[in-house]
């Protein structure tokens, strides 16, 4: 795990997490809105490293780098924090550990509930593939997955699909689809997540909710997954600016 940042140290402090098979830089925007009020941290996941190679290691384990950063950098303690997909699975888990105290907790459409045991196999090779046509894009692949939203993650794909290929988004697939979050620790918890990716992301929302009553539920018309922070960066970048104010 490697661990970019931003702005001034003496600033409130904002983790970002990408999501399974993109790098840091799907937050370069949103950086760009927000360094000048943040002390920044965006996180570069094993197996997901621009210009080296690495392996994909586990929800656990990434977690475990970051809360150890946290510790070590910043006393403990963030004022906000936002996890895309993947990265919001991997905040669930530091919230679920209560090693470091997190203010502002925004899960972008996490996956916290495990698959059926028999689906994680054929739909983790699905989603290799997948990913893989964005390296290897073709024109009927380009008409199989075409929209707005697709496009846009297009370069974002490319650019760590080199570096941990196939087995990292197999493995990174496997990995988030077989664990369930059993508890979490927090004081001001966010999910969102888009009206094209309601079927997922719906019953994630309402587990959290379960084990976490208090959790604000925000579902954002007409987007996909990751289009409000591909699309919008400067609706996210508001809507964390008031979580700062209060």
């Amino acid at each position: 795990m490697i661990f970019h940042t931003y702005g001034d140290k003496e600033n409130p402090t904002l983790l970002l997490i990408p999501g399974l098979g993109v790098s840091y830089e799907i937050f370069l925007p949103l950086i760009d809105l927000l360094k000048g009020d943040f002390h920044i941290i965006a996180v570069g996941i094993d197996g997901f490293l621009l210009g080296q190679e690495s392996r994909y290691t586990s929800v656990d384990d990434q977690a475990v780098q970051a809360i150890r950063y946290v510790q070590k950098n910043l006393n403990g303690h963030l004022d906000i924090a936002y996890g895309l997909s993947l990265g919001g699975k991997i905040l669930s888990r530091i919230m679920e550990r209560n090693e470091v105290v997190t203010d502002h907790a925004i899960m972008d459409a996490a996956p916290l509930l495990p698959l059926p045991k028999w689906s994680v196999d054929p739909l983790r090779y699905y989603q290799s593939f997948n990913v893989w046509t964005c390296y290897h894009w073709t024109g009927f692949w380009k008409f199989v997955f075409h929209s707005h939203y697709f496009d846009v993650l297009l370069d974002e794909c490319k650019k760590v699909w080199p570096y941990g290929k196939g087995k990292s988004v197999r493995d990174g697939y496997k990995d988030v689809y077989t664990h369930k979050l059993e508890t979490i620790h927090g004081a001001d918890i966010h999910f969102w997540y888009g009206t094209k990716e309601a079927f997922v992301a719906k019953p994630q929302a309402t587990h959290l909710c379960k084990i976490h009553p208090d959790t604000h539920v925000e579902v954002f018309p007409g987007m996909n997954h990751a289009q409000l922070l591909v699309d919008h960066p400067e609706e996210v970048a508001k809507r964390i600016l008031d979580l700062k104010k209060g």
